[in-house]
């Protein structure tokens, strides 16, 4: 075997080897998940009123 495809081989397997190691570490490291509440803000003052009769309603 010459050295031009030793080369190309070892550099296939050294990037298959470079991704599969950035695949494990996906699947071994999962993101973070933050619980977001998002609050809705009222957009005008019928909402605001509405909102405050309602809550009025259910106490």
């Amino acid at each position: 075997m010459n050295d031009f495809t030793l080369k190309v081989i070892l550099s296939a397997l050294g990037g298959i080897l470079f991704a599969l190691v950035f695949i494990l570490l996906a699947f071994v490291l999962p993101p973070e998940k933050e619980d977001k509440v998002f609050i809705k803000k009222k957009a005008n003052k019928l909402e605001q009123i509405s909102h405050a009769l309602r809550e009025q309603m259910e106490n």
